[in-house]
């Protein structure tokens, strides 16, 4: 996210542009206004390694308040922008941020953490004008207003900086992802974005759409390294199917990352409006962060060409997978082979598992990281000698090497003693016509131990009734294993899915077992 050369190279070159809004930002303004950040970052006391935080929607402000931190060796935590008060209060505390940065838009929120967050000095809010005014509150001021006393030249003693994201907490408290920051000058980055950048075949001047949050780990690295190339990225404010498609043929977009949702609502647009749009700038698309079901996939590059590349890997970093479209349709479903540390699939007694049997993954890790304040959380992703990581997914290597997920351990079914993976079914009911989103796990049942359950969430205007629930386990059993189909189903105005593309399933699944014992976590 480090603006400086292409500042000096190509000044008036469109940096950032709001999809909706049209409202764009030239290097040299981008340039300027982090310069600016840093200045009042270091007049705060904050000094190479020290923390601070933003909350706030995708918004033209974002990416100069994550690139002051990467020239003044800060570590920046974004925040996931649904998140309430006291769950802002948890990271911006856990983090050790000394300094809040938010919106008019997010500043109900704020207040609520702020008040539970007695370190962190000062709370600038974008576009907060009178808002701040009116809270009387020495410890909140106005964005514009604070940054503009600080000049547009960079700080003394620049050097590199990176962010220190949370993961999601879809299963437990968010943890910050803690890398080591060698004491570099802004324009080198960490060795792991050399590594992306080859691998999402990055280029000068790319035009680069993003479509999801950027507080997400990989918006944040595509964004940055769309910025580093002097490439122009274009956000969205949200994520609409058709405007997407729109926003690719105004803006001539080059490369993109998505994720599988994405490509199902697109996907679930009338072919009429499919066909409209000229999609034929479309160099690299990537996606990632969730597995995606095979008809989609197989229907996407149907409908784009060989453009798509998937990868796998966590916030984490340990390791990494990736395909191209060739590969992916010569081993169908695989989520590629490993291109960052050693993939090691192992049973419960860390014991090796035959070649197409699932294990659990584990990496000798190809790039280092703690959980910030948690050694113990640290230490539970580690083998007992401390050579391998692990975040708890699952998978298998099938005969030539290709990872193909399952799931997550925790969200593993065993009924009657058989092991069931969710996601399969997950997959397919999302192929359904007439669903919007599905979510897939276990359930007590007083004979089996737990048995499957689907949530559906339908599109709009279908009849979720009984008949529905019916035809959609019909459909389950034509192609699925009887074990694998859900034995119920029930129906949701919404499923609780990240923007990102996660679905946070572990509340929905625990309503299901209150008042039983249950040995999943």
């Amino acid at each position: 996210m480090f603006p400086g050369i292409h500042a000096r190279n190509h000044p008036d070159r469109a940096a950032i542009i709001m999809a909706t809004s049209g409202e764009t930002i030239s290097y040299r303004e981008l340039d300027e206004r982090s310069n600016r950040l840093a200045h009042l970052l270091r007049s705060h006391g904050l000094k190479r390694l020290d923390h601070y935080a933003v909350f706030m929607e995708n918004h033209v402000r974002y990416l100069e308040c994550n690139s002051a931190g990467e020239r003044a060796g800060l570590y920046y935590t974004c925040i996931n922008s649904y998140l309430n008060g006291d769950e802002v209060a948890y990271i911006v505390d856990n983090s050790e941020s000394q300094l809040l940065i938010t919106s008019r838009d997010k500043l109900p929120v704020a207040q609520t953490a702020m008040a539970l967050c007695p370190r962190v000095k000062v709370c600038l809010v974008v576009d907060g004008g009178d808002a701040v005014r009116a809270l009387a509150d020495p410890r909140f001021a106005d964005y514009e207003e604070a940054v503009a006393a600080y000049p547009a030249t960079p700080i003394a003693d620049e050097a590199l900086g990176t962010a220190m994201l949370y993961s999601s907490g879809t299963t437990g408290r968010p943890k910050g992802v803690l890398r080591p920051l060698p004491e570099n000058p802004p324009s080198q980055p960490l060795p792991l974005f050399d590594f992306l950048n080859k691998l999402w075949q990055c280029r000068e001047g790319m035009l680069y759409l993003s479509p999801a949050p950027l507080y997400h780990a990989a918006p944040q690295a595509n964004v940055a390294l769309a910025i580093r190339n002097g490439g122009t990225v274009v956000v969205m404010e949200h994520f609409d199917p058709e405007q997407y498609l729109a926003l690719v043929q105004q803006h001539h977009i080059t490369h993109s990352q998505l994720v599988p949702t994405m490509f199902s609502r697109m996907l679930k647009l009338p072919p009429e409006v499919r066909a409209q749009y000229d999609l034929s700038s479309l160099q690299v698309v990537i996606h990632a962060a969730a597995p995606c079901p095979v008809q989609v996939k197989e229907q996407m590059l149907a409908w784009w060409g060989p453009i798509i590349l998937e990868y796998y890997g966590a916030t984490e970093g340990m390791g990494f997978t990736a395909c191209d479209s060739a590969e992916w349709q010569a081993h169908r479903g695989t989520v590629g082979k490993v291109l960052m540390g050693a993939l090691h699939v192992l049973d419960e007694q860390m014991q090796p598992v035959p070649q197409g049997q699932p294990g659990e993954l584990w990496f000798k890790s190809g790039s280092p990281f703690v959980y910030f304040n948690d050694p113990e959380r640290t230490q539970a992703t580690r083998s007992a000698d401390g050579s391998m990581s692990t975040v708890g997914d699952v998978g298998y290597l099938d005969a030539d090497g290709f990872l193909h997920l399952t799931d997550r351990a925790t969200f593993m079914i065993i009924s009657g003693g058989v092991n069931i993976y969710p996601q399969e079914c997950e997959n397919l009911l999302i192929t359904h016509p007439q669903v919007a989103d599905a979510a897939v796990f276990g359930v007590p049942n007083a004979d089996l131990g737990e048995e499957v359950k689907a949530v559906v969430q339908p599109l709009p205007g279908v009849r979720a009734d009984e008949q529905f629930a019916q035809d959609l386990m019909a459909f389950c059993h034509q192609h699925l294993a009887s074990m694998k189909c859900p034995r119920s189903v029930d129906f949701t105005d919404a499923l609780p899915r990240l923007p990102t593309g996660k679905l946070y399933k572990k509340p929905l699944r625990d309503s299901y077992w209150q008042g039983h014992a249950s040995r999943l976590v």
